[in-house]
């Protein structure tokens, strides 16, 4: 059985089990748990530390909780990954507890007890999962140590292919088992409260933070990040994994076929790797686009990708609150982008950027050219987008909701 499956199959089978309602800890319990005065333990866990938005937002939050108040240690199913440098540079213990053939085989289930005993003899007061497999693990394995504030997350609208009605049940289940779930925009919220009849009072929004530093000092010349390309050339950057049909190259590719047509300029550039880029790429060929559509695969230097080019699209056709709409905004990129998810949450349409409909490739290319046709304007709307992240997204309130969040184990 591969991973995955085996990962599906050990759902099921959590859902065939009658999972009580957490316990409701009072705040005085809460308080004799630790002595006064001892750092509030903290236990992160993730599914790894490959480039991921959830992945990169739990690396960015470990790195600036504050440790004179939180001692955390961060767990991983696969302690593996560009991003686990990171965590080691911060000094932040990191373990790994691995199913290796999945959550249902023998060392899947041994990995869970692992876990819920490695808990319980920390004693950490709070745990925070921050992914689909994490919470499958660590929420269970965190209500049978009686870990005493569980939160687990959700920032996706259910658009991945594990997403059956029957795991949808399952997964709720799980959550519920959480004392708190966090989501990063207003839409999952709500779809979680419509479609999945989730309680509204144990949901809380905490929209993904970014370091506006951090990119603002980035000065990435197009001749070393890009040597393919002139300095006439309009580059249309889509970054996004290949993985799910869902994320819309195809859309993209379609839309490639009229913007090259009237803008001989153009030129697009695909950041990211995956099982779909085969069939993207023959669809390159077909429509004769070799040269005007290029696959750069994975790249360690995305915000110089992005900084570097006219334009950033992501034509999604479901998303939870995208990291590279943050990042393509922080660097100065101007946006063009599905409305979808949380999309709108940081792209005002018409004033910070375009959003056009999902499987749309016409409204697609009609934007992508008004804005290549137009880089006053397209400048005027990166303006406007940065100034809203600046107020909105900043990583101080993440981290501020969180710390806020935690303490109450106090």
């Amino acid at each position: 059985m591969s991973s995955k499956n085996a990962r599906d199959a050990a759902a099921e089978h959590a859902a065939r089990s009658s999972w009580p309602e957490p316990e409701r800890s009072s705040s005085r319990a809460m308080m004799e748990h630790r002595e006064r005065g001892e750092l509030v333990k903290v236990f992160y866990f993730v599914d790894s530390f490959n480039v991921g938005g959830s992945e990169t937002q739990l690396v960015q939050s470990a790195r600036r909780l504050d440790p004179s108040k939180f001692r955390l240690t961060v767990g991983c199913l696969k302690a593996r990954g560009p991003l686990r440098a990171q965590v080691q540079q911060a000094g932040i213990q990191i373990v790994e507890f691995d199913p290796k053939g999945g959550f249902a085989k023998p060392s899947g289930i041994l990995a869970a007890m692992r876990l819920a005993a490695f808990l319980k003899r920390e004693r950490f007061d709070v745990i925070h999962t921050f992914d689909l497999y994490s919470n499958l693990m660590g929420i269970p394995a965190a209500w049978l140590a009686r870990v005493p504030l569980r939160i687990s997350s959700r920032r996706d609208l259910a658009n991945l292919p594990w997403y059956t009605p029957r795991r949808r049940k399952i997964l709720r289940r799980i959550l519920l088992l959480s004392h708190l779930t966090v989501v990063n925009s207003g839409a999952i919220r709500d779809f979680m409260i419509n479609d999945d009849a989730y309680p509204p009072g144990r949901i809380r929004v905490i929209r993904n933070g970014i370091d506006l530093n951090q990119f603002s000092s980035i000065h990435a010349s197009r001749s070393d990040v890009l040597p393919c390309f002139g300095a006439d050339d309009q580059v249309v950057a889509m970054v996004a994994n290949m993985n799910f049909v869902e994320k819309g190259h195809a859309d993209l590719i379609e839309a490639a076929k009229s913007v090259c047509a009237r803008a001989r300029r153009a030129k697009f550039v695909l950041v990211g790797d995956g099982g779909e880029r085969p069939a993207l790429e023959q669809s390159v060929q077909a429509a004769g686009l070799e040269g005007r559509v290029l696959f750069l695969g994975r790249r360690a230097d995305v915000p110089e990708i992005l900084k570097c080019s006219d334009l950033s699209v992501l034509p999604s056709w479901s998303e939870g609150l995208p990291n590279v709409v943050m990042e393509s905004v922080a660097v100065g990129t101007p946006v063009v982008a599905t409305r979808v998810g949380g999309i709108p949450e940081i792209i005002e349409d018409g004033v910070s950027g375009l959003l056009v409909p999902p499987h749309d490739p016409s409204a697609l290319a009609a934007a992508i050219i008004r804005l290549l046709d137009d880089p006053e304007l397209a400048a005027r709307m990166a303006t406007r987008a940065l100034e809203a992240l600046r107020e909105r997204f900043s990583f101080s309130k993440v981290i501020e909701a969180f710390e806020t969040l935690y303490s109450q184990v106090r």
